[in-house]
């Protein structure tokens, strides 16, 4: 195997790839774009409620992880549907297991919102 030096060209075009992944996730999946909604909702609760630091810093790593076990789950189906067109019950199961890792990622991200947000919203009042 030829080693290859890090090309500029190169590192821009695989950008582009990442870019045209999510692109297309978000066009084309309905769960995608639900948790991406969320995400700009919640950005803009964090600046309403003017998050600290730390806090931002939690709710961006669990933003971002929600939306990659999104983007894993996807690729999973996409490769899965390649592979077999047809319904199989081990494809299926492959898919449940999959869904089950973002409803794990969304959840754990939903519970730590409401442990952030909860007591600002009860200061409101």
């Amino acid at each position: 195997m030829k080693h290859r030096g890090i090309s500029l060209k190169r590192l821009i075009k695989s950008f582009g790839y990442a870019f045209n992944g999510l692109r297309l996730m978000i066009i084309q999946e309905q769960n995608a774009k639900l948790h991406l909604l969320a995400v700009l909702l919640v950005g803009a609760a964090g600046l309403y409620f003017q998050l600290s630091a730390l806090e931002w810093i939690v709710v961006i790593i669990v933003s971002g992880s929600v939306l990659a076990a999104e983007a894993f789950n996807t690729s999973i189906e996409a490769l899965s549907n390649a592979i077999s067109p047809e319904f199989d019950k081990k494809i299926k199961r492959v898919k449940d297991f999959a869904a089950g890792a973002v409803l794990i990622v969304s959840l754990t991200s939903a519970l730590v919102g409401l442990i952030i947000f909860i007591p600002k919203i009860i200061a409101l009042f």
